[in-house]
């Protein structure tokens, strides 16, 4: 089925195999990782940084797994091309990390200066600050070589880019819609993140943008003391929300704010706006 036209069918295909192997596999991490099986049954979670972490490992093993499979013998294509190739890549990851960092220090400082947050304490622990660096790196490979490295990249194969770029991004909140304290707002806003991870693979076909912004968007964003899309992880700075709202984000993170979906917005259309012109003036100087 590697016919182009036909990127769709694969796109969705992929979904239900995935959501099997991946549940296979985080079972396994569950096992190893030795989380208590009446804690598992009991649906109780009081599992360990490390525990999270080898969780999401087998995870990340899953999505590769899977995703090779189906580049291998239905795409009939090489895994790297998927968008891993790191070619002239570096700035890119370096400007990702840089972008993700500065919002969510940006955000932080605001939200401290307008009296929504206060801080509480302090708490270093270098043994799980390397064990948020592992999972958060481990979720950004694993969901952008699946939703932007394979989803997109096929859908881009049927349809108009922008379009492949909202089908992948609507997937992408689809699947965080069961996340704890999830609304209307921070919905939305994982779905702008969709397109914001997405954004600059539309134009270069290539991950370690999307690879490196989700991974220091989310490493800072639990290192700061915000929730991640959520869910509560170990941070460095502890803080108390002074009274949850749709500014500050509430229990679901930063994530959960019209801060997040104006500084979003503001950077999908600045990078779509720095591409399209990039290309217009490749095609005035061939």
């Amino acid at each position: 089925m590697n016919d182009k036209k036909m990127g769709w069918v694969r796109a969705l295909l992929i979904i239900i195999p995935f959501l099997v192997v991946s549940t296979i596999f985080q079972f396994i991490g569950i096992i190893v990782s030795g989380v208590s099986l009446s804690d598992l049954l009991n649906n109780v979670n009081n599992r360990s940084e490390y525990q999270e972490t080898v969780i999401q490992i087998f995870s990340l093993i899953a999505t590769i797994v899977i995703t090779w499979l189906f580049v291998k013998y239905l795409d009939k294509e090489k895994y790297i091309d998927i968008g891993l190739s790191l070619n002239k890549k570096i700035l890119h990851i370096v400007s990702g990390l840089i972008l993700g960092t500065v919002i969510m220090i940006l955000a932080y400082y605001t939200l401290i200066g307008l009296n929504e947050i206060e801080l509480t304490f302090i708490n270093v622990n270098t043994k799980k600050i390397i064990y948020s660096v592992i999972l958060f790196t481990a979720v950004a490979f694993s969901e952008e070589i699946l939703v932007r490295g394979y989803v997109l990249k096929n859908f881009m194969y049927s349809v108009n880019k922008y379009l492949a770029l909202l089908l992948s991004s609507i997937l992408f909140s689809l699947m965080h819609a069961a996340n704890p304290n999830i609304n209307l707002i921070s919905f939305i806003n994982i779905f702008l993140a969709g397109l914001l991870l997405g954004i600059v693979y539309i134009h270069t076909k290539n991950l370690w943008f999307a690879i490196a912004l989700h991974l220091s968007w989310n490493l800072c964003q639990s290192l700061i003391g915000f929730n991640v899309s959520g869910q509560d992880f170990y941070s460095i700075i502890n803080f108390k929300i002074i009274k949850s709202n749709t500014f500050n984000g509430g229990n679901f993170g930063f994530e959960g704010s019209y801060f997040a979906s104006i500084i979003m917005i503001i950077l999908i259309v600045a990078i779509d706006v720095f591409y399209r012109s990039k290309q217009r003036k490749c095609n005035v100087n061939p």
